[in-house]
């Protein structure tokens, strides 16, 4: 017995160690190799932690980038952080109001320098949890959005842009946070519904004060900033008003009345308010219609119209006074419940504002085309490729993208003006001193850029760009983007515009979407739901006191804390156990199912620890069988028995079946085929089987040798099989059995990804095993149904063998009746009267175990009134496929013929085990 292997499988003691040896010996570096393979890190926030969305596309990463460079690739997978503008500020902004203290009590220069020890303090946390998920990665090229070199490739993107004619600044609507001061974008922004009113305003025709329009609007404080009343042109009742105009409501101001296809007749009167300065949709109804742009909001969305009697109110105050002074003076219609969508902040909560204020823009629609060009050519594909259509159902209709940000932490935009309001962009402040001339007072622009600009360029500048770098010349471009659907806008489409814009080429050559990580419910994981999973409690485990402390620290309401606590201590009475992280990553490889989300079942990776064990427990029973005895290292005669060569061919069937499942991205079915042969085949078969042979003192050395080489052999080409998934425990099951297998390295991690050999494949030997598999199978059907100790030998008869059943039946006495716990196997002829028996089918042969005090005849009946069911259902199945003309027709001769041997196969089963239920039957009456 193997020393280095312990009793009993303990990822807590072998993982951390093993990635601590990889890093100390930079295994994860690349190796110089013809080919080159490249992933690029969706970047982390640099404060954040790793949550379930992030473990499970990391696994994706991982298991793709060991399974390439097995292949043989130079292998890449850059990895790295974002500064992550907005959230980022936040929490530093949040641990100086702890204090009493403000970003502004501190200057931008201090405050950037809190945000930068805050980023030394936290910002190695999600790379730690990363190292535990076991990445693969080369720590030593790790990159940051705002390190020196990546900083540079920004401010050279923006000025080429900006000289490009691409990149301008203008006064439009943006996303407005009214806590953090700052555009944001629509990614940040949720929309949920809500409970609401919908306020039916009377609004005088100016030529006529006694009639008037009725207008609908779920925000009666804008009424303020109104530039026009709209109406459907082709709407009758209104369209000899159009040119018109109104009495604006408490303002004093004659606004038109305008013809729209924006007003929906079926909505509320049809009429409705332009406040083209504070929605997105009166914003593009005021283009059309020449309208005024009235901002009536100050950036802490309080009234600012000086003289008005609203000035200063909060938005909301304001408006119970708008709605309360309309209805005094009799212009308030009504007042009814409606139920909205309300955007809000995802980091404030706030009800976010669309409004007007002078931002820096990306003019996009000229780097649209091309980037729609390169998906439609093919030179990128999406998997699924369903999601193609995603991204050209927003790049056809693609708008410009708002990029400044009015915070301090972030790439500051290079622009300057001098004293008499001039703009000059430059990469450097001595470049737009020199642009501006001598005597020009410059002071830079004082707003940020958005975190996905930088991030655009994410791809080519890791690698060196602007410069022209080995690293770029080899890995760009990359090869796949593993990230989520959620993102296919802001992310990827800007990263594809960038990558053609600035390198010529598309900065992948694959995009594979995957689907959110939910709970077992279908619903999305949130703090304040309570179903938050975090991927390092699954690995390490975590007692339940923790947990509660865990999910309920910052809510701020006590009764959703009280809730989540009930409903925490409910579900996991004893905390959560330590699974380790090969079963969690093979349970995220298992359920990488293409375009669907997860529902994330604990039980899952419950299962996949016993995987391990049992992968483990194999390992030390081939350990214990091989150590120190001739396994056939060196060439020597062997004689291989029925399962030696089965598992053989089984290994090469599976090895094909793997490499196409990676490369199609069909990692569900990789885990599953890899599951089934490890425990089904393997463990469950093949070992067991060896017991015959390694337990026989009549064996020859040559037997003894081929199958003690087949044992290692076997199991190190599966260890490499399983490696990608779960790099721990093969790392140090191959230690220990690479001595044994003849094979050299470092690390698992480095050897070949098996290859099939179809020459190894030998189907006779396929046959013969699946053959004895249904006997065996058969007869342990029967003995589960008929509750019979599993130890007990049976006698068999066999009946309607044919010649060949016969034969094998012969040649694998040995494996029917050790393995199969057969006593004997007599041979009956049709003529001969059996007694009554217990039957089981194998094709046409019936096994007939004879009944007697061990058998249940009532419980035979019931089983076989089961297998009747079911032959009588697929006797329908087949049969409706057979009668169906349209089938017929179109299905190939050869699949119409199998259907018909199905249905000849089931009905012959049916009169068969009507014969069985009737001898039963029989039995009984004369018992």
């Amino acid at each position: 017995m193997s020393n280095a292997l312990d009793n009993q499988y303990q990822p807590s003691i072998i993982e951390q160690a093993i990635y601590q040896s990889w890093e100390a010996n930079n295994a994860f570096a690349a190796r110089e190799a013809e080919s080159a393979y490249c992933i690029v890190i969706p970047p982390p926030n640099v404060t954040g932690s790793l949550h379930m969305g992030h473990a499970f596309q990391d696994t994706v990463m991982d298991l793709l980038t060991r399974y390439h460079r097995m292949k043989g690739d130079q292998t890449l997978w850059q990895v790295g952080t974002d500064h992550a503008g907005i959230a980022t500020q936040m929490v530093v902004e949040r641990r100086l109001a702890a204090d009493n203290i403000s970003r502004h009590d501190l200057g931008r220069e201090k405050f950037i320098e809190k945000i930068w020890e805050w980023k030394a303090e936290s910002g190695g946390t999600i790379t730690r949890q990363l190292r535990r998920m076991g990445a693969a990665i080369d720590w030593n090229r790790e990159r940051f959005t705002m390190d020196d070199g990546l900083s540079e490739a920004v401010e050279e993107v923006f000025v080429r842009l900006y000289e490009d004619g691409l990149i301008y600044r203008g006064k439009r609507l943006v996303n407005w946070d009214p806590v953090l001061h700052t555009a944001v974008s629509d990614l940040e922004v949720e929309s949920l519904e809500e409970n609401g009113s919908l306020w039916h305003l009377r609004y005088p025709l100016s030529d006529d004060p006694s009639s008037h329009l009725i207008v609908a609007t779920t925000r009666p404080e804008t009424l303020l900033g109104d530039a026009a009343v709209a109406v459907n042109p082709d709407d009758e009742r209104y369209r000899h008003l159009i040119g018109k105009t109104v009495d604006l409501p408490l303002t004093g101001r004659k606004i038109p009345i305008v013809g729209d296809e924006h007003a929906d007749p079926e909505f509320g009167s049809g009429c409705v308010k332009i406040t083209p300065a504070h929605d997105f949709n009166d914003y593009e109804v005021g283009k059309r219609q020449g309208l005024d742009l009235i901002n009536v909001l100050d950036i802490n969305a309080c009234i600012d119209l000086d003289g008005s009697p609203y000035h200063g109110m909060d938005r909301f105050a304001a408006r119970k006074k708008i709605v309360s002074d309309l209805d005094q003076a009799g212009l308030l219609d009504s007042i009814k419940d409606h139920k909205l969508m309300v955007p809000r902040g995802d980091r404030t909560g706030s009800v976010i504002e669309p409004y007007l204020t002078d931002q820096w823009y990306v003019k996009v629609e000229p780097l649209a085309k091309e980037a729609i060009k390169v998906v439609e050519d093919g030179d990128i594909k999406f998997v699924p490729e369903n999601w193609s259509n995603t991204y050209f159902n927003w790049m056809n209709d693609i708008q410009d993208w708002c990029i400044s940000r009015q915070i301090w932490w972030g790439h500051r935009i290079p622009a300057w003006y001098d004293q008499h309001g001039n703009v000059f962009v430059a990469r450097t402040a001595e470049e737009a001193q020199s642009k501006a001339g001598p005597d020009a007072i410059l002071e830079q622009d004082e707003d940020v850029l958005d975190t996905w600009f930088s991030s655009a360029l994410w791809p080519f500048s890791t690698l060196g760009w602007p410069e022209k770098t080995p690293e770029f010349d080899k890995y760009y471009p990359t090869n796949v983007l593993v990230t989520g659907f959620d993102i296919i806008f802001f992310w990827v489409a800007r990263m594809i515009m960038f990558g053609l814009k600035f390198t010529g080429q598309v900065p992948f050559k694959e995009v594979y979407i995957h689907g959110l990580v939910r709970d077992l419910e279908g619903d999305k994981m949130s703090k304040s739901k309570g179903n938050v999973l975090d991927p390092i409690d699954l690995i390490d485990g975590i007692e339940l006191e923790a947990l509660v402390e865990k999910r309920t620290k910052g809510l701020m309401q006590p009764k959703m804390a009280a809730k989540i606590e009930k409903q925490t201590r409910k579900q996991f009475p004893n905390g959560i156990e330590a699974y380790g992280t090969d079963a969690l990553r093979f349970t995220f490889a298992s359920q990488a199912t293409l375009g669907r989300d997860i529902r994330f079942d604990l039980t899952r990776v419950e299962s996949y620890r016993n995987f391990c064990n049992k992968l483990w427990n194999a390992s030390r029973y081939v350990l214990m069988n091989t150590e120190g005895k001739d396994c056939g290292q060196v060439e020597a005669t062997v004689k291989l028995s029925l399962a030696d060569k089965w598992i053989i061919s089984r290994l090469q069937q599976v090895e094909k079946e793997a490499v196409e499942q990676i490369e199609n991205y069909r990692f569900d079915q990789l885990a599953q085929s890899l599951y089934s042969f490890v425990w089904d085949e393997y463990c469950s078969w093949y070992v067991e089987l060896t017991k015959i042979v390694l337990n026989d003192e009549n064996a020859t050395d040559a037997q003894l040798r081929g199958t003690r080489r087949t044992l290692v052999r076997v199991l190190e080409s599966t260890l490499r099989l399983l490696h990608p998934i779960m790099p721990f425990i093969t790392e140090a099951l191959w230690q220990e059995v690479k001595p044994l297998a003849a094979v050299e390295g470092d690390t698992i991690m480095n050897c070949v990804y098996p290859l099939y050999d179809e020459s190894k494949i030998d189907q006779q030997a396929i046959e013969d095993m699946t053959w004895v598999q249904s006997v065996i199978t058969s007869v342990r059907n029967i003995r589960g149904e008929m509750n019979i100790s599993p130890g007990k030998a049976l006698p068999i008869l066999v009946q309607g063998a044919s010649p060949k059943e016969a034969s094998n039946i012969e040649l694998h006495s040995d494996y029917l009746t050790k393995f199969g716990r057969f006593e004997s196997m007599s041979m009956l002829t049709d003529s001969d009267q059996a007694p009554e028996s217990a039957t089981a089918l194998v094709g046409d042969m019936r096994l007939l175990i004879p009944l007697g005090s061990f058998i249940d005849a009532n419980a035979e009946i019931s089983r076989l009134s089961k297998e009747l069911e079911k032959a009588e259902r697929d006797i329908a199945g087949v049969s409706g496929r057979l009668s169906n003309k349209a089938f017929v027709d179109k299905a190939p001769e050869a699949v119409i013929a199998k259907a018909q041997q199905q249905l000849d196969d089931a009905e012959s089963a049916k009169f068969t085990l009507l014969e069985q239920i009737e001898r039963m039957q029989a039995f009984l009456e004369n018992d």
